[in-house]
This record gives C-alpha cells, sequence and structure tokens, in this order.
C-alpha cells in the first residue's frame, strides 16, 4: 500500500511531468527525415526510420458500422467495437507520469507521424519524440484539444500492459496502425492527416477504470 509520502511524491511528479500543449495549427502528420534522436524520461533513443504505408492484412477498414473505442485502464487494454461487438483488443500503456483522464471523447485528428514533447528535466521525466506513429488526438468540454491527449504507436518501450506513459494512451506501433485506419474517418495511405469535420466525424473514445500503481 503507497505511504502518504509515496503519494506526495508521485503527486508532485506527475504535476510537473505532463505532456507540453499543442500547437493545433502546426500539425501536419508528416514524417521528420532529419530527426534522428529522441529522449524518453532523460534517457536517448534512436528515432526509426520511416516505415512502408502498406496496410496491414486483415485491417477491416471501412465500413457503415458504428463504431466506437473503449479504454480499460484498470486491465490496460483498448477495445475497438463496431455496432457494439467488439473486433479488434490490444494491450496499452497508459498514464504513469502524468494521469490519463477518464470519461467519454472524440477523436479529432488523424496523424501518421507528430512530435510529442513534455515531462522536466530536474526530475527526470523529460522527453522529446519525434515522428510518434500513428497518433489520434481525442477530447470533449473538459479536455480541450490543445492539451494534446491520445492514441499511438510507442518505439522508446514495449512494457505494454503496464502505465507507462505522461498521459496518452501507448500501443505497439502495429497494433496502433491498426486502429487508425480502422478508425473513422477514413484516412488514405497517401495521406499524412485528417482533422475531423461535420462531413468526417471522429469516433468516440470511452475510457474508465483506474491505472495500476505499478
Amino acid at each position: 500500500m503507497p505511504t502518504a509520502l509515496g503519494l506526495i511524491v508521485a503527486f508532485v511528479i506527475s504535476l510537473f511531468s505532463k505532456q507540453q500543449p499543442i500547437n493545433i495549427s502546426n500539425l501536419t502528420g508528416y514524417f521528420d527525415p532529419l530527426a534522428k534522436a529522441a529522449v524518453f524520461n532523460g534517457k536517448g533513443i534512436t528515432v526509426p526510420k520511416l516505415e512502408s504505408e502498406r496496410l496491414v492484412d486483415g485491417v477491416l477498414g471501412t465500413s457503415d458500422a458504428k463504431k466506437h473505442i473503449e479504454i480499460d485502464l484498470t486491465n490496460q487494454k483498448i477495445f475497438a467495437f463496431e455496432n457494439d461487438e467488439e473486433v479488434y483488443s490490444f494491450l496499452i500503456s497508459s498514464g504513469k507520469w502524468g494521469r490519463t483522464p477518464t470519461g467519454t471523447f472524440k477523436t479529432w485528428t488523424k496523424l501518421k507521424y507528430t512530435l510529442m514533447t513534455g515531462g522536466l528535466k530536474a526530475i527526470g521525466t523529460y522527453y522529446y519524440l519525434p515522428n510518434v506513429p500513428y497518433t489520434m488526438y481525442f477530447y470533449n468540454k473538459d479536455i480541450p484539444k490543445t492539451m494534446g491527449y491520445g492514441i499511438h504507436g510507442t518505439y522508446w518501450h514495449n512494457n505494454f500492459g503496464h502505465p507507462m506513459s505522461h498521459g496518452c494512451i501507448n500501443m505497439k506501433t502495429e497494433d496502433a496502425k491498426i486502429l487508425f485506419y480502422w478508425a473513422n474517418p477514413p484516412i488514405a495511405e497517401s495521406e499524412w492527416g485528417k482533422y475531423m469535420d461535420e462531413e468526417n466525424p471522429g469516433t468516440t473514445v470511452i475510457i474508465y477504470g483506474t491505472a495500476p500503481s505499478d
């Protein structure tokens, strides 16, 4: 059971370890070929090269079914539904150094690649992650778009099933790619990004539960 001191330390770390607000007008989805190095919690990482955009075999893709995503923080899993029938489930890593919000959200953009940064160098939680793959940002009336919460692929850890993020939903890149192409609105392999609108609404995301403290 966490001690009072441990809870205070965890709170302070989470307070100063959130991702930085994003600049909505600067999101393109383009791959940055000049980005070679990344940092996660103070440790250097090599940025992966641009991968093929060939769709993964078996991705369900476009359909007339009503789609939504559910995220179970307690069990660190994400589920994709069509007309309330589960079609995909994957392990995730939710917020550890920054809390993942719960509630009902809507995706508002899909980006093949994007830059994510935040945390604090002084306490070892700084991160600078170029070319984060297959990102779908989500929002609601309490969580504005600029807060930058999203579902995305991950190249800087492989500890899925345990909290590892600063608030976002981390997925294996191959799993995130499947979900990215499955979710509405459709995006072509030739497109780098897409913003949702009335004609191309996003996908509902429901987040519930309490992340384990490990």
